[in-house]
């Protein structure tokens, strides 16, 4: 992979420090690698590896700056999209990854420990056995919001330490109203077109609701 490609983190957060960038820039050959073994992403995305998968994962810390200590919970992880870009934004910020399919967690857990991450923890579940508290449980499209909050309520703490409320936020695309409508509690949402120019996000969204 043209590794270069990795800039496009730095178009939009110029204040990574040099082990931040060099864990990004690790990213591309790494995921290249394991993706011809093990197929995590679609292998017609590779080349837009930063692009479609790391970006988009970013589009949260462009809503939310996660406090240290934090405690995130990234639900049907797959290959690390988006706990494994923001464990490198965040480092002092505890993600831990989750999905039913094994051979995706060790994916995400080989390109971890190769870039040095400390921050990250990974369990191969389903989130119906998954037990512990966090401050917010991240994902990426996994299902219909309604199935994700019935599944995830269970996991978020009661007690508060950032500016946004305890939730759920999700990574989601297309029409929405028909989803965000159906639930009880309350949501936002922002336009990822907002805040990167690439057409990939003209239907992009991040969606946040409270728990």
């Amino acid at each position: 992979m043209d590794n270069s490609r990795w800039e496009i983190i730095i178009k939009y957060f110029d204040g990574l420090t040099l082990e931040q960038q060099r864990q990004f820039k690790a990213l591309g050959n790494l995921y290249e690698d394991w993706n011809a073994k093990i197929n995590v992403i679609s292998r017609k995305d590779t080349d837009n590896l930063y692009e479609h998968h790391v970006l988009h994962s970013l589009g949260i810390a462009k809503v939310i700056n996660f406090k240290p200590g934090t405690m995130v919970m990234d639900l049907g992880s797959g290959g690390g999209f988006p706990g494994i870009p923001l464990a490198i934004f965040f480092p002092e910020v505890k993600f831990h990854l989750i999905d039913s399919i094994g051979k995706k967690i060790r994916v995400a857990t080989e390109i971890s420990q190769s870039i040095g991450l400390k921050n990250v923890s990974f369990a191969h579940e389903r989130a119906e056995e998954e037990k512990a508290k966090f401050d917010y449980v991240v994902s990426r499209a996994v299902m219909p919001l309604g199935d994700l909050v019935k599944l995830a309520k269970k996991n978020i703490k009661k007690q508060q330490q950032n500016a946004l409320p305890n939730g759920i936020i999700c990574l989601k695309g297309g029409g929405l109203e028909q989803e965000i409508s159906h639930l009880k509690s309350r949501s936002l949402t922002w336009d990822l077109s907002d805040y990167f120019d690439e057409t990939y996000f003209e239907t992009k969204k991040v969606v946040f609701t409270a728990i």
